[in-house]
């Protein structure tokens, strides 16, 4: 890292921290929320709707993109929305059943396995990382903790 990106990783990667802290709170959120309105798909409807309203004022306030920047030039990064939908739907569905840790551990495990490939490959535009053994022990280390702290006593 040079000096320009070291001064600015510990705050980033606090922000990130704290987005960490984040995934399981909306993880139990949403899930009671799925279990008030009777369904994952109307807790995840709302709060995509509550997210939006959120966004829009963000967005109001920071400027909104030209409208030539909504090209479709290249398709596929659109998709993080539905990856998104995806994943908050499916924590309001599983969290109840399986157990909101149970759930989150599951998700880690899925972030740490895309993560590596996506950094190996340098797949969508991520900075290319190679996966050497040294990362290879750390990503089964990782696994072997998620697993053990989900495992029942």
């Amino acid at each position: 890292m040079n000096g320009a990106q070291s001064n600015a990783f510990l705050p980033i990667a606090a922000m990130m921290f704290m987005a960490g802290i984040g995934i399981p709170v909306f993880a139990a959120f949403n899930s009671a929320l799925s279990k008030q309105l009777g369904g994952p798909i109307a807790a995840t409807a709302v709060t995509f709707a509550v997210g939006l309203v959120i966004a829009l004022v963000a967005v109001a306030i920071t400027g909104f993109p030209a409208r030539s920047a909504f090209t479709f030039e290249t398709p596929h990064i659109w998709f993080g929305a539905i990856f998104m939908l995806f994943y908050a739907t499916s924590v309001a569905f599983a969290a109840p059943r399986i157990g909101l840790g149970n759930a989150i551990f599951f998700v880690l495990l899925g972030q740490i396995v895309a993560a590596a490939a996506i950094d190996h490959f340098g797949w969508l535009g991520a900075i290319q990382s190679a996966l050497t053994p040294k990362r290879l022990l750390g990503i089964a280390v990782m696994a072997l903790g998620l697993y053990l702290a989900r495992k029942p006593a």
